[in-house]
């Protein structure tokens, strides 16, 4: 058993069961998808860095944000990109462990960066007077350095309680990465204590950032029904529109992932849930904030005319 055990130093993903014409038109779907993601992320980082005017807290929450978004994407997509091609594609396993490891520190720190970003527009808008005093930088790099911190140490955690485990086989991952409910599945080990901290800190972690923005949105919308001008109202709760929207993108399919009834294949439907998660959240929220924030848009505008010829 125990040469079994120690044999094991590869998994096999086994993507999704698709025909091998759909294998291939999704990957050149994919693949622009993926681009995409990386171009408009590396857009917003750009703006943000070389347009003084958005050297603000928001847009520093932002700048973050779009880091972590790039990173999901960049640890996941390439080798969802090659299972396309090679189904069945082996992974090693420090490979995989490696993946389950950033996979985890980036999912939990974007829970963190939402939730402090929804808590910034609380006192922009709620407490507008206090808010330089509030939002100093110092507390913005704090809340930023303690959100990335949390996100380490809590995947941190997990691996502590994976790497230990034995794995003696089968070696096919049902996932298109190396998710960590579908790597515990082929550990030849009790895993309930695994699966608890897993549950656990996944509802901490979804529990605990949701009642914040509620409460924070709570807030922001009393605050917002207070003032007297329909375009005052409306200039107050367009600052947290984009916001909103790529929360709703991020809770709605995580609640709906680990909360929500289930219907046929669980596993298949965590899959394509986690799909939407890593490749289409990345590239859909700076398309959010580039198409309903004004200042991206009026950033984007000013740098395009820099760079053209007079």
């Amino acid at each position: 058993m125990g040469g079994n055990q120690t044999s094991v130093t590869e998994f096999l993903l086994v993507g999704f069961s698709l025909s091998p014409r759909m294998q291939v038109l999704l990957f050149g779907l994919f693949s622009v998808f993926y681009a995409f993601t990386l171009l408009g992320n590396g857009v917003i980082l750009g703006l943000i860095s070389l347009d003084s005017r958005l050297h603000t807290p928001m847009y520093f929450f932002l700048s973050h944000l779009a880091t972590v978004d790039i990173a999901y994407a960049c640890n996941t997509v390439p080798q969802m990109l090659v299972s396309l091609l090679s189904p069945a594609q082996p992974i090693s396993f420090a490979g995989c462990m490696t993946q389950t490891f950033l996979f985890l520190i980036f999912a939990v720190t974007e829970c963190l960066l939402l939730m402090v970003m929804s808590y910034d527009r609380y006192v922009a808008i709620c407490l507008p007077l206090q808010y330089s005093t509030i939002m100093s930088w110092i507390v913005c790099v704090s809340l930023v350095v303690t959100s990335w911190t949390l996100g380490i140490l809590l995947a941190v955690v997990h691996m502590v309680l994976l790497l230990p485990l034995p794995f003696c086989g089968p070696q096919k991952v049902n996932h298109f990465f190396c998710e960590i409910l579908a790597v515990l599945k082929l550990a030849c080990a009790d895993t309930h204590l695994n699966e608890a901290v897993i549950v656990v800190a996944g509802g901490l972690g979804l529990v605990g950032p949701v009642s914040t923005i509620v409460v924070s949105y709570g807030h922001i919308l009393r605050a917002v029904l207070k003032i007297q001008s329909a375009e005052g109202r409306w200039k107050a709760f367009s600052t947290c529109s984009s916001h909103l929207c790529v929360v709703g993108l991020f809770y709605g399919t995580a609640i709906i992932m680990y909360v929500g009834p289930q219907h046929g294949d669980p596993q298949e439907q965590k899959k394509y849930l986690l799909l939407f998660h890593s490749l289409f959240n990345p590239m859909l929220n700076p398309l959010i904030y580039s198409l309903r924030n004004r200042e991206v848009n009026a950033a984007l505008r000013r740098r395009l005319e820099k760079g053209r010829p007079s």
